[in-house]
This record gives structure tokens, sequence and C-alpha cells, in this order.
């Protein structure tokens, strides 16, 4: 995994579990690598993994089953999902507005571009 610079890498490795859940990686009770292993897989020290899994066992998309290791927690997909699309509404959609009245940039050119696709 390539980080960025504009959040933390625990955050960004959170983040990732969080679209492995939404792409249906991981289902409702699944279990999820344990924090060592998803720490080699990433290339990171383990404590980083730990914050990264900490953040969302606090936000209830995932749980722990003492000695068995962390699972999906039932419905994160659908929280996952509500919190995302309102992050996007609320902070990316209006920079993106913001951004095509700059570059004078109308929705024809926005659908010509998503045809593309």
């Amino acid at each position: 995994m390539m980080f960025t610079n504009d959040k933390p890498i625990f955050q960004q490795m959170a983040d990732r579990l969080c679209d492995d859940i939404l792409a249906g990686t991981y289902n409702d009770d699944d279990r999820i690598p344990s924090v060592r292993e998803y720490a080699v897989t990433l290339e990171v020290n383990t404590n980083t993994a730990v914050k990264a899994y900490e953040q969302l066992s606090r936000a209830n998309v995932i749980y722990n089953k003492r000695g068995m290791g962390y699972y999906v927690t039932p419905g994160a997909r659908e929280q996952i999902l509500q919190e995302r699309r309102k992050a996007f509404l609320e902070q990316t959609l209006p920079e993106l507005f913001r951004q095509m009245s700059l570059l004078k940039l109308g929705i024809e050119d926005v659908d010509k571009a998503w045809a593309k696709q």
C-alpha cells in the first residue's frame, strides 16, 4: 500500500479495511487479518496497526473476540456507506463544484468523462 502525507498512516489503514468491507472482501462476522498480519502485509509498525484497529473498534466497525481475533460488526458495511456518503456530499462535492467553476467545466463535461469509464 502506498501511503500519502495527507493523513496519518493508521487512518489510511483503517480506511483501507473499510474499503475492503465495502467491496465485500469481508462480510458481517467475518474474521479480518490479525493486527500483526495486517502490519506485516502493509509493512508498518505493529503499533500503527493497533491504532487503526482501535479506531475501527471504537467506531463499532469491528469487534474483538478475546483470543480469536477481530471480526466485522454486523451492519458495518451500511454504517461505513452512510458515513462516506455524508462526507462526500459535505466535503468532497463542494470542493469539486468549486474546482469545476474555476475551470469552467459543466455537467456535460463530467457526463462525457463518466461515459469513458
